[in-house]
């Protein structure tokens, strides 16, 4: 008996060479950025006229085609526009009142702000949408009954917070909407664990929220007290309707100074407004990590 022969082995045919990988291009920043530079440059232009523009001559202001590049840097607008009219005062007025309204909101508001999401209270629910809906009603529209309450505070409490007095810039801006439900979106992250610690300790509520809550809230507050210097420090159109003494003004209201009816100092103009905005520019190049703080721990539950 002959023995089976088995089928050959298959030979396993070789693998064909696989084709060349392709090379990525490794870039050391994210591909985003090649749209966001764009972007930034086109956010940074204005501000760079501007700059430009408080250099220059008049002549070289006013000339079309626009002069990029100032032939003779006129530094001495800037010590001109500070002459031009009293800007020292102008500066005490805003600093003035951004201090009143920062120190007022960030107190206010976190006491508003840690009442709501924390204290159940009756109509909590209700008076808190009622505090949002303010939200969606423009300035514009309350700008009359404001100045009508305003008035009657002048009138009849103290005339200092009457119409064409500081007091009139600071008292509706106390506390905003905007302030209370930042603080309590931000106070509804912090563990309520921690809380009920301290009040086991025989804390307080008050001892809580100053001792516990706001010092784990230092990024909600930096961003919220940001927020506030640059709203109040470039507020215009209520300045505009409550003040018109001199003495009162403050910065927005003071540029209107170098604005005529027939002709426009563009150069003293622009470099009062450069000196306006470098306060503000140290604000927020200070607070701007507090932002991105802010919003990522927003998104954080104990």
């Amino acid at each position: 008996m002959t023995a089976t022969q088995l089928p050959p082995a298959e030979t396993t045919a070789p693998l064909p060479q696989s084709p060349t990988r392709r090379v990525r291009l490794r870039l050391p920043f994210s591909p985003w950025h090649l749209v966001l530079i764009p972007l930034t440059f086109l956010l940074i232009v204005p501000l760079l006229w501007m700059l430009i523009t408080s250099l220059e001559t008049e002549g070289e202001a006013n000339h079309f085609p626009p002069v990029l590049f100032p032939a003779d840097p006129q530094f001495g607008n800037y010590s001109e526009a500070w002459q031009a009219a009293p800007f020292g005062h102008f500066f005490l007025n805003s600093a003035l009142v951004t201090l009143v309204v920062l120190a007022s909101n960030l107190f206010i508001c976190s006491l508003a702000g840690y009442a709501f999401a924390r204290i159940k209270f009756l109509g909590r629910g209700v008076l808190f949408v009622t505090l949002m809906a303010t939200l969606m009603v423009p300035f514009q529209v309350t700008m009359i009954p404001v100045f009508l309450i305003v008035k009657w505070f002048g009138d009849n409490v103290a005339e200092v917070l009457g119409i064409d007095h500081i007091g009139a810039l600071m008292l509706p801006n106390l506390a905003t909407a905007f302030g209370i439900f930042f603080l309590r979106q931000f106070f509804l992250t912090v563990p309520v664990e921690l809380e009920e610690a301290a009040r086991v300790d025989g804390t307080s509520r008050l001892g809580v929220l100053f001792r516990i809550i706001l010092p784990l809230s230092l990024p909600a507050l930096s961003t919220l007290a940001a927020l506030t210097v640059l709203t109040s420090w470039n507020d215009f159109l209520w300045p505009l309707i409550v003040i018109t003494s001199q003495d009162q003004m403050t910065i927005p209201l003071g540029l209107s100074y170098f604005q005529g009816a027939h002709r426009v100092k563009w150069p003293l103009l622009m470099a009062a407004n450069v000196m306006s905005l470098l306060p503000m520019l140290l604000v927020f190049i200070g607070a701007q990590r507090y932002f991105v703080q802010s919003v990522a721990s927003t998104g954080l539950k104990g």
